[in-house]
């Protein structure tokens, strides 16, 4: 005759699987998990995005005085860079830019300097970055403002 603890044993050593309870701790871990990766995630995509603009904006800045070595001036009308296009008047130099960066070139009166402002739409628009260059402080002199600036030259110091 079996003995009724006999039988518990031998159904507890048989029984294999998780409680539910079990599975809803596993479930809360992963839902920690994924809420703090998102944002990381995020900040990583938006900090590329500005070191992008940045990268273009050297670039650009390279090119424009390449232009003016050669041709002894820099371009006479303003510019708007979006993808791999001809410096201005410069047509034997490309400014390439990448996915999402918008760079404005904007010469002054006299044509002796330049200002030149990069911005990348691929972060969050609210709080994107504006990297400004004045060629008239020369070296590599780039100031970020995070206010989307009217006047692009007031925007820059």
């Amino acid at each position: 005759m079996f003995n009724l603890a006999q039988l518990r044993k031998e159904r507890a050593e048989g029984e294999k699987g998780f409680t539910l309870i079990e599975l809803l701790v596993v479930v809360v871990i992963i839902g920690i998990l994924i809420a703090i990766a998102i944002p990381l995630y995020l900040n990583y995509k938006k900090g590329a995005a500005d070191k992008a603009t940045q990268s273009d904006l050297r670039n650009a800045i390279n090119v424009l005085e390449q232009c003016n070595t050669d041709n002894s001036a820099y371009p006479t009308a303003a510019v708007v860079f979006t993808t791999s296009a001809a410096a201005g008047t410069c047509t034997a130099q490309t400014i390439n830019t990448s996915a999402g960066t918008t760079l404005k070139y904007f010469p002054d009166t006299a044509g002796a300097n330049y200002l030149l402002v990069g911005f990348n739409g691929n972060g969050n628009t609210s709080a994107t970055k504006y990297y400004c260059y004045v060629s008239a402080k020369g070296g590599s002199i780039i100031t970020d403002t995070a206010t989307i600036p009217a006047a692009y030259a007031a925007a820059c110091p």
